[in-house]
């Protein structure tokens, strides 16, 4: 039987030297927004919206690859990598993601933070420093997270 796959985005959304976080009560870790790119979304207008819905954030995808100014076909920015992770939901079952992960900043003034929502500061996240879930137990963010954001620190500070 194949396996089931999605296709989601991620945003590594980073603000004077901190990056968002939430405790993800499914997947029982702290991630940075993202979900699942909805039909006739690309992959930008979906971790987009994502960020925004989930965060409170209006946010702007920070360029990391090749960009072509064309009149046409239309150029999608692609994301600074691509992962597969393995998903173990309790109602959907078992299934991948195929997650477009890309490094993001505010597009504007930031305003409180959704409730749920942390920036988390760098040195913090290198140091890998348990973070207080929802049920008061202190974890630390997974090693993926960390070193993504580690590289969306570095990108977005070449980019101010």
């Amino acid at each position: 039987m194949p396996i089931v796959r999605h296709f989601t985005a991620t945003g590594f959304v980073v603000h004077e030297d901190h990056i968002a976080l939430h405790w993800h009560p499914k997947v029982k870790a702290w991630l940075p927004p993202g979900g699942h790119i909805d039909e006739n979304e690309d992959p930008v207008q979906a971790v987009l919206r994502e960020i925004e819905e989930e965060s409170g954030i209006v946010a702007e995808v920070v360029p990391t690859g090749a960009s072509f100014d064309l009149d046409y076909p239309t150029h999608v920015t692609p994301p600074f990598t691509i992962m597969i992770e393995d998903i173990h939901d309790p109602v959907a079952g078992y299934h991948q993601h195929i997650d477009m992960i890309y490094m993001c900043r505010p597009a504007g003034a930031v305003g409180p933070l959704n409730n749920g929502w942390l920036w988390v500061a760098k040195a913090a996240l290198a140091a890998g420093t348990p973070l207080t879930n929802d049920s008061d137990a202190k974890v630390p963010p997974p090693e993926d997270v960390k070193i993504l954001a580690a590289h969306a620190f570095d990108i977005v500070a070449a980019t101010a």
